[in-house]
């Protein structure tokens, strides 16, 4: 443990850990906890749609303002703010002030978004890496599973007499942001680069057709993910029937197996050629998807879901590390702002088309899916013969 505490990147990476394990306990069921406020599924996907919407105009106040050598104060500062958020909605749950409740929620995906981007330029700073790109990522998704793990175990059972409910889940997540926090402030962050591009990065990326194309591409994948997927915890419990108890275990099984398979493809089943590492994450993707909605029966679903889950953190050292790491270190920062930015914008759009297509059934939210997962593939294709000309 003290040598993985000697390397500055090593403690980031643990302090991301507990930080995704707040995101994984409480994501999991902030749908249902909001239900349970009364809240429709439609107003559900109006609220986290407006939230990552909103989030583009927060990074791109922050891409403004917040250099690297701020970094650290600054996830500090939305670390606090965030943990301020949480214990009012831990206080105001079934209080019927649903207004305060919706605001709440749209500061705290903000806020996460905020954290979670700032989280791989701090990195870059110290070390740049295809497969450091990847362990960041493999970091994110197993705090997120290991958060799910908890609730999993916890949530309706009864434990020294106290009764474990999404409020209490929410309490939890709170409590691992409080310890991210603490050791974050007591980490001393050095060699930070604080030099800082002058030029445009919208013109730097506007201008470029092959950096342009991977924006493209990136808006286009996170619409087609959320759109199929951006109410998934009241997928499984209102149209498939799992208890929220079952529907935790399902995300958590499925969790751990993706995060096995990311390990497994990073190390040692790395293929050869980019164009089948896309055609298998993405093309069985489209195959389950156009399936589902041609065949509307739950069993393929139910496949096309576990297989999207499973693949979502394989191959990332390939799909997005190149593209990320081609970028200078003086455009890091505003390049990644810029990329969450597009992602925001695309996860909005695909959770309000996800809300549109779930009051109208089950198979148009994968049917709508498909079509943009075939316009997605598509430009992967394309920018792997151009990153190859480019020898990027």
């Amino acid at each position: 443990m003290s040598k993985i505490w000697k390397k500055t990147e090593n403690k980031i990476l643990i302090i991301l850990l507990l930080f995704s394990i707040s995101i994984g306990l409480w994501n999991n069921f902030r749908q249902l906890w909001m239900q349970d406020n009364g809240l429709a599924p439609t107003e559900i996907s109006k609220i986290l749609s407006f939230g990552t919407l909103f989030c583009v105009v927060c990074i791109l106040i922050f891409s403004k303002y917040i250099k690297l050598d701020k970094i650290k104060k600054f996830i500090s500062l939305a670390l606090l703010i965030k943990i301020i958020n949480l214990i009012i909605l831990f206080f105001i749950n079934n209080t019927a002030l649903n207004t305060l409740i919706n605001l709440s929620i749209i500061i705290d995906i903000i806020i996460e978004r905020l954290i979670i981007i700032s989280i791989y330029p701090l990195i870059v700073t110290i070390k740049k890496s295809n497969n450091l790109y990847s362990k960041r990522k493999l970091v994110e998704y197993t705090g997120r599973d290991l958060g799910v793990l908890i609730g999993g175990f916890i949530i309706g059972k009864t434990i020294f007499g106290i009764l474990f409910n999404y409020n209490l889940c929410l309490l939890i997540s709170i409590i691992f942001s409080i310890i991210s926090l603490i050791i974050l402030v007591n980490v001393k962050i050095q060699n930070i680069e604080t030099k800082t591009s002058k030029e445009n990065i919208f013109k730097y990326v506007f201008t470029n057709k092959f950096r342009l194309m991977y924006i493209i591409y990136y808006l286009i994948g996170q619409i087609a993910y959320s759109t199929a997927l951006g109410l998934k915890m009241l997928t499984l419990t209102n149209y498939l029937n799992f208890s929220d108890s079952a529907a935790t275990k399902y995300f958590l099984a499925v969790g751990i197996l993706a995060d096995i398979i990311g390990i497994i493809c990073l190390k040692k089943f790395q293929p050869k050629s980019d164009y089948i590492t896309i055609s298998i994450k993405f093309g069985i993707r489209f195959i389950g998807y156009s399936l589902a909605f041609l065949s509307n029966n739950i069993i393929v679903v139910i496949c096309a879901m576990t297989w999207s889950l499973l693949i979502s953190t394989s191959y990332e050292n390939v799909t997005d590390a190149p593209y990320i790491n081609s970028i200078t270190n003086d455009k890091q920062l505003a390049y990644t702002n810029l990329r969450y930015m597009v992602g925001s914008l695309g996860e909005s759009i695909g959770t309000f088309l996800c809300g549109l297509m779930y009051a109208q059934g089950l198979k148009y939210m994968f049917g709508l899916s498909a079509i943009f997962m075939l316009l997605q593939l598509t430009l992967a294709y394309i920018l792997i013969y151009q990153r190859k000309k480019l020898k990027i």
